[in-house]
């Protein structure tokens, strides 16, 4: 059978399902040629669409979003479509987390006119397997960040903190978070400070600029 004539079938198939069959059809074939893809080893070559209800917020990202940038995020879906699908961690309870697209995932569930228009569905692809790991998921989430220039100071200087209370080296958060050292140095003294005095009465003085410097 030629390529044409799987083609034309497969067409036909497609036509007589109903929406949610067709959804998850679709995503059959796509893993199969996922499979058969030179560029398996990229996330990007396989979209997947999954009910917005199976998609979770992770509770470490750091980004953050102002109103207007989230209204240009809420219109560029509008008009352009989604361009950009959400990097995603499956569960093996059929969830998902979300590692980086936060606000992509937020306005599929938010925003009533681009919910409707993809059916209550978003585009995820699967963060590689070997970056499972909860450190992991947490440094590729930061990397993501950065390579955008957007992240907040003192939720990065709590998970620099929260990776070296998991025996993460300031070699290796560095490396894996692209920092140099006396930044991750730096974040450590913001969190850590804030550990040390949050009892005392004296510990309100202390403030943290938007450098991410503790000031008094």
């Amino acid at each position: 059978m030629d390529l044409q004539s799987i083609k034309k079938q497969l067409s036909e198939l497609l036509q007589s399902m109903d929406q949610d069959a067709k959804v998850c059809a679709i995503n059959e074939l796509r893993q199969t040629i996922h499979e058969h893809s030179p560029f398996q080893t990229e996330p990007v070559d396989f979209v997947r669409w999954v009910k917005n209800d199976t998609v979770h917020a992770n509770d470490y990202n750091p980004n953050s979003v102002a109103p207007p940038e989230m209204e240009l995020l809420r219109l560029s879906i509008a008009n352009d479509g989604y361009t950009q699908p959400i990097v995603s961690m499956a569960n093996d309870d059929g969830t998902r987390e979300v590692i980086d697209g936060f606000h992509r995932n937020r306005v599929g569930k938010e925003c009533p006119d681009i919910q409707e228009r993809v059916h209550g569905y978003l585009p995820v692809v699967t963060i590689r397997e070997s970056q499972q790991d909860r450190n992991n998921r947490v440094a590729s989430t930061i990397r993501h960040n950065r390579a955008r220039g957007k992240h907040r100071v003192e939720s990065m200087s709590e998970i620099v903190v929260d990776l070296k209370r998991r025996n993460w080296s300031d070699a290796k958060i560095g490396k894996e978070l692209g920092m140099d050292q006396d930044e991750v140095l730096r974040l450590t003294q913001i969190s850590g400070l804030t550990e040390m005095f949050e009892n005392r009465s004296f510990s309100l003085a202390w403030s943290e600029s938007e450098e991410g410097h503790a000031a008094i």
